[in-house]
């Protein structure tokens, strides 16, 4: 079993691309969000082209909570709210949340079914499923940042050394979009822990919409097909290597067409939902969507 997953939850991860993409922007925050994603923001939303090998389909959010259980140090939490919905998870920060593991119920090395996802169907959409977030944050005076969220249920993180590493239960991975005055300026690619940054203008595009690379399993998030070396932690070398991740046109998938949308206020960090349908509290969570690395 490998490490716990990568992904924490989302108001830090949204203060901390905008910190690593060194863009000049706006610091005051002098438009709010309107009652609507702005036309732009789906103007120009990532399409993504999962791998032609991958077992591993994006997946649906809440769903997820359905196959694990709150853990902390391999203890279930005691009094958690049951069933655990998108409605409720932030409770669990009241119970050393930072700890907490999304722990799943079943044996995953019997490959239980909902770790596959849902394959997008020819319309590029995965139906029945919300496996996406995409979020919003106005930074004022012309300056957005929209973020792209692509959950996945599992990541198979590859083979180094003919072992299979990094295996675990819940996924997250993201683009970011720079804009100035509605018009789109960078893109930023996450990969594992860290990620690139791209102009815009330089990018692979499907009309107007940047195009991404979904990795092999590990679904990292890549500008280009073909191989990349990621055995050095932070740094992608295009070609093969010790340890890589495999890119390629196999399925087209539009995170758009399955996704809950919010806008996030830079001031008070606080995520509201564009549809008051939309669930906001597991925006909230502060543990892990994942199980925790188990001891050899």
């Amino acid at each position: 079993m490998a490490s716990s997953s990568r992904f924490l939850h989302l108001l830090p991860l949204v203060i901390a691309v905008q910190q690593i993409i060194a863009f000049p922007f706006s610091s005051g925050l002098e438009e709010r969000q309107g009652n609507t994603v702005p036309d732009f923001v789906k103007t120009y939303a990532p399409l993504v082209w999962l791998h032609s090998e991958d077992k591993y389909f994006p997946s649906d959010i809440g769903a997820q909570l359905v196959h694990t259980k709150p853990q902390i140090d391999f203890t279930v939490v005691d009094g958690y709210p049951a069933p655990l919905t998108l409605d409720n998870l932030d409770s669990l920060n009241a119970k050393n949340g930072t700890d907490v593991y999304l722990t799943s119920v079943d044996d995953i090395t019997t490959a239980p079914s909902w770790l596959n996802g849902v394959k997008p169907d020819d319309s590029h959409q995965t139906k029945g499923a919300i496996s996406a977030a995409i979020i919003v944050n106005d930074r004022g005076q012309g300056n957005l940042d929209a973020f792209y969220m692509y959950f996945t249920a599992y990541n198979w993180g590859g083979i180094l050394l003919d072992h299979e590493v990094n295996q675990h239960v819940g996924d997250w991975e993201h683009n970011m979009i720079r804009f100035a005055n509605g018009k789109p300026t960078q893109v930023w690619y996450s990969q594992h822990g860290f990620g690139q940054a791209f102009t815009y203008d330089c990018l692979e595009k499907q009309g107007d919409r940047p195009i991404a690379y979904s990795a092999n399993g590990s679904h990292a998030v890549y500008a280009t097909t073909g191989t990349h070396d990621h055995t050095i932690p932070n740094i992608n070398f295009p070609g093969e290597g010790i340890l890589n991740d495999y890119t390629d046109q196999g399925t087209l998938w539009d995170p758009w067409l399955s996704a809950y949308f919010y806008s996030f206020d830079a001031n008070s960090n606080a995520f509201s939902a564009y549809d008051p349908g939309f669930p906001t509290a597991w925006l909230r969570f502060v543990g892990r969507w994942g199980d925790q690395e188990y001891p050899d």
